[in-house]
């Protein structure tokens, strides 16, 4: 393993209070990504640089990970950030590993199908110096396929790499590296043998494509600031990634952080009950008493608090276009079902059909939100999002679940396809709640253009822009009952 540079870039020094005064930058670059990290815990992360091996990176990254974090979710951007400030080279690698040259035609150009042999043997092979081979090849796949000149000097590109190199094109010579010259199918557990080698070989090359963006947000750091990668190189948190934009990998880090955020939103009830517990002032109880002090209100009284806890309809968009910020907001709720007296489901894509039977407590939310799919009637014509329809439906058909004790929630982009958006049947909904509030992924300022009935409906129901878990976990804290 290549020594630390801690200044990040070639040339550049130490901070002026040396190796403290660098960890001390590092956690600040922690906090500008949103990173929650304390003076106590920055005193942690000093005292296991002072005790650990420095040149050990795995170590390293380890020891503060365990000192500086609070949440896996935010695991990635830590280890981009910890890549920048801590990298493993300084350059092309030359004195950080073995030198390893690209296979190369005749003409001199980079043989990129001899490379992909290359290539497939080392990814086959989990020994500790085939991996050091690989990642000093990967140097070598940045420095030439990955370079191209901008107008502030040479740039690295990871695309332009691993377009070059077309990683998903090895998984089949990885497979036969993994499981031999054997025939797949002449022994007892083939098949399985077969599928574990696959997802191996999936694992390991979307390790490669994970050591070409870091080689290339290093270099890019070199040439660039590491600033200027913190801003765009780093992954976001999870938290911050906008629904209609996140990735499938998103979408699960975001569903992993679904319970600690359901923790935090219940602690933060607990303190406004806690807070409301005295009751409001009752100001003809107030004045009465004070007849006794002439007339000065001396002595308040309070109201007796009537904490209640009110039923909760959920009406949601399960459309293609809103899907997975429908999935983690039923994720969210479901695990705050105790907040609630009732909660009732609705789902919808041209029509609506109550779904609360596949959220039951102890059910797996992924397994239902599939099932849910399946087999609710979601889907009357062409299977395009018809809010005005859908709310013309529940209305008829389920009407009754709303109640003056119902908060009314419900989830969706409210682009209506051009066609009708019958506000008429959301105002009957809205009249009969008790409150009543619409979560919209989309940026405010996408309301109202295209298809999108948001601002219409706005008018009728008070319309909360949801984009990310973050905003989401704000917009659903204020509405928690008390």
């Amino acid at each position: 393993m290549g020594a630390v540079h801690p200044a990040g870039h070639a040339g550049a020094p130490l901070a002026p209070h040396g190796i403290p005064g660098h960890l001390v930058g590092f956690v600040e670059s922690l906090r500008r990504r949103g990173i929650a990290v304390g003076p106590s815990e920055t005193i942690d992360a000093g005292r296991v640089m002072s005790v650990i091996d420095l040149l050990d990176r795995d170590a390293l990254r380890e020891g503060l990970a365990c000192t500086l974090l609070r949440r896996p979710t935010h695991r990635p951007a830590f280890d981009a950030l910890f890549d920048l400030w801590f990298p493993a080279a300084i350059g092309t690698r030359a004195d950080a590993g073995p030198v390893v040259a690209l296979p190369r035609t005749p003409d001199g150009e980079v043989d990129l199908d001899a490379l992909r042999d290359v290539l497939a043997e080392l990814l086959a092979d989990d020994s500790p110096d085939a991996l050091d081979t690989a990642q000093a090849l990967t140097a070598q796949i940045v420095d030439e396929l990955g370079r191209y000149n901008s107008s502030g000097g040479p740039s690295f590109s990871a695309y332009q790499a691993l377009r070059e190199v077309a990683p998903d094109t090895l998984l089949t010579r990885i497979l036969e590296g993994l499981l031999g010259n054997a025939a797949r199918d002449d022994h007892d557990g083939g098949a399985y043998a077969t599928e574990v080698a696959r997802r191996t070989a999936a694992r390991r090359i979307a390790d490669f494509r994970a050591m070409v963006e870091r080689e290339t947000r290093r270099r890019s750091a070199e040439q660039l600031g590491r600033e200027r990668v913190e801003r765009y190189g780093v992954p976001k948190l999870a938290e911050e990634v906008d629904f209609l934009r996140a990735s499938d990998a998103e979408l699960t880090a975001l569903r992993r952080s679904v319970q600690p955020l359901a923790r935090l939103l219940a602690s933060r009830l607990a303190v406004r009950r806690r807070r409301a517990r005295a009751g409001s002032i009752d100001l003809r109880r107030t004045l009465r008493r004070s007849m006794s002090t002439g007339g000065v209100p001396i002595d308040l009284v309070n109201r007796k608090p009537r904490p209640a806890r009110p039923e909760l309809v959920v009406l949601c968009d399960v459309s293609g276009s809103v899907a997975g910020f429908s999935h983690f907001t039923l994720l969210l709720v479901h695990a705050l079902r105790e907040q609630f007296s009732r909660v009732r489901v609705f789902a919808f894509i041209d029509t609506t059909d109550e779904v609360t039977h596949h959220f039951s407590a102890g059910a797996e939310l992924g397994a239902a939100m599939s099932t849910m799919l399946r087999e609710a009637e979601l889907i009357t014509y062409d299977g395009h999002s018809d809010y005005g329809n859908a709310f013309a439906s529940f209305v008829e058909q389920h009407s009754h679940s709303l109640t003056s004790r119902s908060s009314l929630l419900i989830l969706g982009d409210g682009r209506t396809n051009f066609r009708n958006p019958d506000v008429g049947s959301l105002e009957q909904m809205v009249a009969v709640a008790r409150h009543a509030h619409w979560l919209n992924p989309e940026p405010r300022g996408q309301w109202g253009s295209g298809d999108s009935a948001a601002l219409v409906y706005g008018d009728v129901v008070t319309m909360h822009e949801c984009r990310s878990a973050e905003q989401l976990a704000a917009v659903v804290a204020g509405l928690l009952p008390v």
